[in-house]
């Protein structure tokens, strides 16, 4: 029990910087694949961006990451000092009061949607250093955001299955006996 009211360590710079690249990159990959697809249904044309565009747009892309990752994490900070608010939830899930391997479905749609717009922004203000023509209109995008929910709420169900037969969660052992 004292390991649920130890004060956890300041997760590291590098720590927010990895996990923001391992999530950027994955929402990057299915933001660009369903901008495409919204785009075969919408706007047939607009939007159709070869590998080596979408790899050059993503080199381009990595920076605003690295920059997300900082701003989130001194957001984190301000937001929750001293973490008491993560020691809280980390008891909760502990005791059984809170969900142990599903982490943020929330949070999951939230951030697909969003990277979906943030990658659309990106492939728009790159295309003249591309040399991509890209259209994108507002309801494209939308459609695209909407659809990439379903990539994240994937990626969320992966990760709490991965979870659960890794045994990453193990304190909640006795309640799945």
């Amino acid at each position: 029990m004292s390991a649920v009211s130890k004060k956890p360590a300041p997760q590291s710079v590098w720590t927010w910087i990895l996990i923001t690249l391992l999530w950027g990159s994955v929402f990057f990959a299915t933001s660009t694949w369903m901008l495409g697809q919204a785009s075969a249904w919408l706007d047939p044309g607009g939007f159709r961006p070869d590998r080596s565009v979408s790899y050059t747009v993503y080199l381009l892309y990595v920076p605003v990451l690295l920059l997300i990752a900082l701003v989130a994490m001194v957001v984190k900070n301000r937001l929750d000092p001293g973490s008491l608010r993560q020691v809280e939830r980390q008891k909760q899930v502990r005791e059984g009061r809170r969900e142990r391997y599903f982490v943020s479905f929330a949070g999951s749609i939230a951030t697909s949607f969003l990277f979906t717009v943030l990658t659309a922004a990106a492939h728009l203000v790159t295309a003249p250093l591309t040399g991509a023509s890209v259209r994108l209109d507002v309801v494209t995008v939308i459609a695209a955001s909407l659809m990439n929910i379903a990539a994240g709420l994937a990626a969320s169900l992966l990760v709490g299955i991965i979870f659960f037969v890794s045994g990453i969660a193990r304190g909640s052992k006795r309640t799945l006996q």
